[in-house]
């Protein structure tokens, strides 16, 4: 439980550091548009601090790291999720520096999406079958 903590714990600390950037980034190149930095912030805050909060939970009450694809879940959900952050970063630095954008950067957002996606399908295999399991021994 302690590693779920630390995690949803570096999400908040790199989603209030991403408004910081996002902010200052804004400032210093007098840009007033849109970009992928207004809501990197809210986005690492969300699918990171209050995600791996909300796993914290369930794991108190369905003991979700006895399952075996917990770890797949861990580290794929992670791994996909640190690949659109920083596609973000990199695809809002971009906007904001007037830089054209590429297909690449979509592309390899889009890898990460896909590797979100399967770890949430094992985050959900992880949580049914812990749950049928307390359920069984009722």
């Amino acid at each position: 439980m302690k590693k779920l903590a630390r995690t949803s714990m570096t999400y908040m600390i790199a989603g209030l550091a991403s408004g910081v950037f996002s902010r200052e980034m804004n400032r210093f190149n007098d840009f007033q548009g849109r970009s992928q930095l207004n809501t990197l912030h809210t986005h690492i805050l969300i699918l990171g601090m209050f995600f791996f909060l909300i796993v914290l939970l369930l794991e108190n009450s369905f003991k979700l790291s006895e399952h075996k694809n917990y770890k797949k879940f861990y580290g794929i959900y992670n791994s996909g999720l640190g690949i659109t952050l920083l596609l973000m970063l990199i695809h809002g630095t971009m906007t904001v520096l007037g830089k054209a954008d590429s297909a690449m950067i979509s592309g390899m957002a889009g890898i990460g999406h896909i590797l979100m996606t399967v770890g949430l399908g094992f985050f959900f295999n992880v949580l049914l079958g812990q749950v049928a399991k307390k359920e069984a021994n009722k």
